[in-house]
């Protein structure tokens, strides 16, 4: 475990706010882009409940580097793009030290066209697009790539002896249109084949004919695979089960929610991707305990932990720089070798600025999240974004 992470795991909780003065000139600035409703508040939400906990604890021991008290500007997308580009340059004319944007790829990378040419390093809170790295050189990722989760998937799905598999897409996010496109690299470079795909306008309530397209395939897939979110994937999930169709569904790691888990004997054993699970004993396991027994609230999904992860990223990268300056802390954090994290170890170097992290395999049963195993993808394996 790191310094932050023994750091933050002795402290008590303190909360840190602008006077109405204005901040002090050694504070460190962290803009927050979070969508409290729309379509990415599922994952939003849980990403900045974890994230200012442990800005709340770090502040109480000093702040970043242990000396800059840190201050948060935050904003609500409301899940809007046009709502992240408004903020993207209010962060940019106020001069943040660092920007936290949506946990999607489409919002940051629409932020990181404003913020990257100001060398305003901008780490999504859970974007997984490996492609939202190449608007500018001070865009990150932080949780485990959607070619990353593929590789792992994909050849788990040959391994358990499926031939052939059905991709569900949306060309409406980066996620939903690569991610399963990744998933029939990997799977077809292990044997399988895709033999057909749908495409669904998200947020779209019905998906008979897309069910009806899926039991007209003679003979049926082994595996259908998904990048679909809330409400989309439940919608699909009921559409499919409902019509008696059984085939094995697997997917990314949207799924990794109690909304999800909560679907009941449709999503049962349902497979899926994610970045961790909080193994009895480990950091994971004892932030989750410390964040339930301070905030009343439980981490049920890893983009809480995640977010407390993205302030470490931050802290490792500027007591890197050795400064708060910007455009150095960025270049700081696009060099990091591998660093302990708490949901896993991370690392940018050599990544284009999408950490390599491991990718949990997971199933659905009786409601609960139930570990396959963890793993580290391999480049060579990786898809190209």
């Amino acid at each position: 475990m790191d310094r932050y992470c023994r750091r933050a795991g002795a402290l008590a909780l303190a909360v840190t706010a602008a006077t109405a003065t204005g901040a002090l000139a050694q504070d460190y600035v962290i803009g927050v882009a979070v969508a409290n409703s729309g379509g990415l508040a599922p994952f939003s939400q849980p990403a900045y409940d974890g994230f200012k906990f442990c800005v709340d604890e770090m502040n109480a021991s000093g702040g970043i580097a242990g000396k800059h008290p840190i201050r948060l500007e935050v904003r609500d997308t409301r899940s809007e793009i046009s709502e992240a580009v408004k903020f993207a340059q209010e962060f940019v004319d106020i001069g943040v030290n660092f920007i936290v944007a949506p946990p999607d790829g489409d919002p940051t990378m629409a932020m990181g066209q404003i913020t990257s040419p100001a060398q305003i390093p901008t780490m999504t809170f859970a974007g997984t697009a490996p492609i939202l790295t190449s608007v500018g050189e001070y865009v990150f990722g932080s949780y485990p790539a959607d070619n990353q989760q593929a590789a792992v998937l994909g050849a788990y799905a040959a391994e358990l002896g499926y031939k052939t598999a059905f991709l569900l897409k949306s060309p409406d996010a980066a996620y939903t249109q690569f991610g399963p496109a990744y998933f029939g690299t990997v799977f077809e470079a292990n044997g399988g084949q895709v033999v057909g795909e749908a495409s669904f306008t998200m947020n779209q309530p019905d998906f008979s004919a897309i069910v009806t397209t899926i039991q007209a395939l003679n003979p049926p897939p082994d595996v259908i695979m998904t990048s679909a979110w809330e409400p989309d994937f439940p919608a699909f999930i009921k559409a499919l089960r409902g019509a008696g169709v059984t085939i094995p569904v697997m997917g990314a790691d949207v799924l990794d929610t109690p909304t999800v888990r909560g679907l009941g004997e449709v999503v049962e054993g349902v497979v899926h991707t994610s970045g961790g699970y909080p193994d009895p004993g480990s950091a994971h396991a004892e932030f989750n305990a410390r964040f339930e027994a301070a905030t009343g609230k439980v981490a049920d999904t890893n983009y809480v932990v995640n977010g407390c992860d993205i302030l470490g990223m931050i802290d490792a990268a500027v007591q890197a720089a050795g400064t708060t300056d910007a455009a150095a802390v960025g270049q700081a954090l696009a060099a990091l070798p591998e660093t302990e994290g708490i949901m896993s170890s991370y690392t940018f170097a050599g990544t284009d600025r999408m950490p390599m992290r491991s990718v949990v395999l997971a199933r659905i049963e009786g409601g609960e999240k139930v570990i396959i195993r963890r793993e580290m993808a391999d480049p060579a394996t990786m898809p190209a974004p």
